[in-house]
């Protein structure tokens, strides 16, 4: 049984607090990173540059491609191991509009980018909660504490925060305390799910060996990159 998880983009793969602290500076703005979640932590900006930046997200062409990756790294690697153990991934955000291109496509556009290609990416604009239960999933990877508890109220899938903040030690055993991992990285988060993985499939290990008797040889894999041309079977 292959996992089907859920990843929020912002704060999790997406540098956007350092894009959005620097266009409320006054700073060009293009560069940095994406994601549209409230800010936690450090100094809180006032509502008048809050709105100015936004506004200035609205009308910039394409703006959420220009961020940078917090782990570049880490998503090439949920790539390959979404390949290699079958994982279903979907990406989640709640990212508003810009000019420009739509953000699902901004979004698949700077996932396959940084390596994760045909990435399936859905915005969300209510309740996590009810995403995860529609689409099944087991696990969800989020940034934001009130994510991770609408997950786990709304559906059967288990959570884990990613808080990269070290200090927030009340938020870490608020989290703990209703049944939420918490990671400060995503490869951390990476080696969670891979050993999730691996304790699944030894529970199901007997079942594991059923199923291999009825393969019938070496299964046709897609190539690793699928923009790379499939090479012509041979005879």
């Amino acid at each position: 049984m292959a996992l089907r998880l859920g990843f929020d983009i912002d704060g999790v793969l997406a540098d956007f607090r350092t894009a959005f602290e620097a266009a409320a500076r006054g700073g060009a703005t293009v560069g940095a990173n994406p994601e549209s979640d409230e800010e936690e932590g450090g100094e809180p900006l006032a509502s008048r540059d809050v709105k100015r930046v936004w506004a200035m997200v609205q009308r910039t062409s394409n703006w959420w491609t220009r961020l940078a990756p917090h782990e570049p790294e880490q998503i090439a690697r949920l790539y390959s191991l979404s390949r290699g153990l079958r994982w279903e991934v979907v990406f989640m955000t709640r990212r508003p509009e810009s000019s420009g291109d739509p953000v699902q496509f901004q979004t698949q556009w700077w996932l396959e980018s940084q390596g994760f290609y045909l990435p399936s990416v859905v915005t969300v604009p209510g309740s996590r909660g009810d995403l995860a239960n529609a689409l099944r999933l087991d696990m969800v990877v989020d940034d934001q504490l009130h994510n991770c508890v609408d997950v786990v109220s709304g559906s059967s899938a288990k959570t884990i925060l990613l808080l990269r903040d070290p200090g927030a030690h009340a938020l870490r055993d608020h989290a703990m305390s209703r049944g939420i991992g918490v990671v400060s990285t995503l490869r951390e988060a990476l080696d969670v799910l891979e050993r999730a993985q691996h304790v699944l499939a030894e529970r199901r290990g007997r079942l594991n060996r059923l199923i291999d008797w009825f393969q019938t040889g070496h299964e046709d894999s897609l190539p690793l990159k699928p923009r790379s041309p499939r090479p012509a079977p041979q005879d």
